[in-house]
């Protein structure tokens, strides 16, 4: 099933204001963001969570991928390989 995006009114509807400021909450209701000076600064914080936030279908690996995190992980360390690693066959 496809994701359907926010209207701009629903992002706007996320923001409300509290006697300490200005919140925004997230997208399932469950947590609230905030105190913003500003509504302005809230809603400008929603836009940039929601740039931040995976794309639908993204996994882990996509991700490290992109950012060029090493798919490999080194057997006597545990870490990531660094730097050149010589090919790495499966043992199966």
């Amino acid at each position: 099933m496809k994701a359907v995006p926010e209207t701009a009114d629903a992002v706007e509807e996320r923001v409300v204001k509290r006697p300490d400021g200005y919140y925004w909450t997230t997208p399932d209701g469950k947590r609230e963001i905030g105190p913003f000076s500003s509504y302005a600064d809230a809603m400008a914080d929603t836009l940039a969570a929601d740039l931040d936030a995976p794309e639908p279908g993204e996994s882990l690996r996509d991700a490290e991928s992109e950012i060029g995190i090493s798919d490999w992980i080194d057997p006597e360390t545990g870490e990531p390989a660094e730097g050149l690693s010589p090919p790495h066959l499966d043992d199966g």
